[in-house]
This record gives C-alpha cells, sequence and structure tokens, in this order.
C-alpha cells in the first residue's frame, strides 16, 4: 500500500440499508487512504454488508463487543488511524469522487488543521434535494460558536491534532464539542463551498429532533466554559441560522 494520505473512520451501527453507498464513495476516492470501519454491534446485516468490501486491503474493519456509542467508536478509529490526515463519514452519508483530493488540496495549501466541505441534503431513501448547504472560506472559533457549519461527514482534521482531542460527551454534540476544543487553540478552520458530501437527513437523529438539538447546543456553550449571558449572546445566532438553513 502507498503511503496512506487520509484515514476514514466510519462508525456504523444497523445500517445496511446505507452503508454500502458510503463504503463505494470512500474507495473510489483518488489519495491513497485507509477505511477504519467501527461496528458498533449491529444486530442487523451490517456485518455481512462489510464484509463483502473486505478483499480491498484498505478496508480494516472493527466490530465493538458491544455498543459503545458513536463518540467512543470514532475515538477507536482514531487511535488505529496512521494517515497524516482523518476524515470522517457516517455510513448512511457518502461523498462526490473528488472530495478528498480538494479537501487534501485544501489542507496542503493553508497548511490546516481543520477543513469541512459544503452539503447537499437527501431524504431517507436517497433522492438529493438539490438542498445545498454552503460554508465560508474560513471560520474561526467565535464564528463557530454561532453554530455548527462543520458537519463531521465533510470534517477532515490533521491527525496528531485529532488524537489530542477525542470526542466526549455524547449527550451533547460530541462532534461540535471537539471542533471548538480545536479551534479554541488553533487560528482557523477552512471550508470547500461545494457540495462535496451527500447528506441523509434522518427522523429521530439528533440533528432533526430541533428542540433536543437546541439543548444539546446550549449543552456545549456551557461545557466549553461560557456563562450564562455568553451562552444566550451565541444560541441567538444559532437560533437563527438553525432556522434558515432548513426553511
Amino acid at each position: 500500500m502507498n503511503e496512506i494520505m487520509v484515514s476514514v473512520i466510519m462508525p456504523a451501527y444497523n445500517c445496511d440499508k446505507y452503508i454500502g453507498d458510503a463504503i463505494a464513495s470512500v474507495l473510489i476516492q483518488s489519495v491513497p487512504l485507509e477505511l477504519i470501519v467501527i461496528d458498533d454491534n449491529s444486530g442487523d446485516g451490517t456485518a455481512d454488508r462489510i464484509k463483502s468490501f473486505l478483499q480491498d486491503e484498505r478496508v480494516i474493519y472493527v466490530r465493538n463487543q458491544r455498543n459503545l456509542g458513536v463518540a467512543e467508536s470514532r475515538n477507536k478509529g482514531i487511535e488505529m488511524a496512521r494517515g497524516k490526515y482523518i476524515a470522517f463519514l457516517d455510513a448512511d452519508d457518502y461523498w462526490t469522487e473528488d472530495k478528498l483530493l480538494k479537501q487534501t488540496a485544501l489542507m496542503e495549501e493553508q497548511q490546516a488543521v481543520l477543513s469541512s466541505t459544503g452539503r447537499e441534503l437527501m431524504d431517507k431513501e436517497g433522492n438529493l434535494s438539490g438542498k445545498i448547504i454552503g460554508i465560508k472560506e474560513r471560520i474561526s472559533y467565535k464564528e463557530l460558536l454561532k453554530g455548527n457549519v462543520l458537519n463531521t461527514s465533510g470534517v477532515m482534521v490533521l491527525t496528531q491534532v485529532a488524537k489530542r482531542y477525542p470526542m466526549e460527551q455524547e449527550q451533547l454534540h460530541e462532534d461540535y464539542i471537539m471542533w471548538l476544543s480545536i479551534l479554541k487553540d488553533y487560528d482557523a478552520a477552512y471550508g470547500i463551498d461545494e457540495p462535496l458530501l451527500k447528506y441523509r437527513v434522518m427522523k429521530g437523529s439528533k440533528s432533526a429532533n430541533k428542540l433536543k438539538s437546541a439543548m444539546m447546543t446550549f449543552g456545549v456553550y456551557r461545557h466549553m466554559g461560557l456563562n450564562i449571558v455568553q451562552s444566550v449572546y451565541y444560541f441567538c445566532f444559532y437560533a437563527v441560522r438553525g432556522f434558515l438553513k432548513y426553511f
């Protein structure tokens, strides 16, 4: 195998209907990579769908002996990662074929530690909606506090940085906490304003339950050390952006 540029981490739980498309979208990327699939003790046909790809030496399959949750599963993948960069992809999303090539080029050019891409929404059945959520070219810590514009399945992070900022607090938004923690110590995240990610909107997910997601976001602010006034200030930005994003 060529020197690994990107380690792709894919947690998977009861997603046999979707994971084949997700894995296929990784394997058509044109950069040297490894795909680490963490099966979180699925009870459906997920394991069989994954095993059908194991003839490709780039695919690494790990099955948790008990359900650990998405944060701990991603952390397991982070610890295993051998690439210069880590990219996350949820098992119900997929990428365009040039996603990693464009994103690694951006990371190298900017000497960035964190980046993400725009995304196009699709429904549960995979029908693309034409609704595109863009991203700014540069996102600071204070800008990110106004709303989590870095969708996990679009994120790429320098591996040595990711290993220092594991995901935590899964009862909140563990990914948002990770990005904020990184940007507290680094200059900025960078964005590619193209829908290189196709993002499936699932009923019942944390992001789909708007009230629950809002409460969790406020909890993130408090976890990050913001006082009540600061938390309310940034929450107002989050609320307005959240409304405009999907309507």
